[in-house]
């Protein structure tokens, strides 16, 4: 697996989805847009992503909301957390104090957000909203 900078993101359902365009509509031509991407034999697996924008996890115009997508074959090898761990860093090194995220509470990856230093901040019938502080995150 390599990880690499950039702003090639794996997108399932989403551009035809007016609702999700806030994830991707011209993503890497904002100030705060920030991704990664995992490649393995050439080809994208997986990519993390975050921007400050009005989403489901949206806390503040101070911090960047994330997403992350793995393709199926390629879940429960480390790939998230890794892609997690390091897009993490990215963000503390640029300075920002908390980054958020949004999840199904059924959804298997929350053991994985709290793993790499997510905390429950909010919740409502569906979805937990996660901040993890970067002055504290692994």
């Amino acid at each position: 697996m390599q990880l690499k900078k950039g702003y090639v993101i794996l997108i399932i359902h989403v551009n035809n989805n007016p609702e999700l365009q806030v994830y991707v509509a011209d993503f890497g031509n904002r100030k705060h847009d920030r991704a990664l991407i995992a490649e393995a034999d050439g080809k994208v697996i997986g990519a993390v992503w975050t921007r400050i924008m009005n989403d489901y996890g949206h806390i503040d115009n101070q911090t960047p909301s994330l997403a992350i997508s793995i393709y199926k074959e390629y879940r429960g090898f480390g790939i998230g957390t890794e892609l997690m761990k390091n897009i993490i860093r990215i963000l503390k090194e640029s300075g920002y104090e908390k980054v958020s995220l949004a999840v199904q509470k059924n959804n298997y990856a929350v053991k994985m957000y709290r793993t790499v230093g997510f905390e429950l901040a909010d919740e409502n019938d569906e979805e937990y909203i996660m901040v993890c502080r970067l002055t504290v995150a692994i």
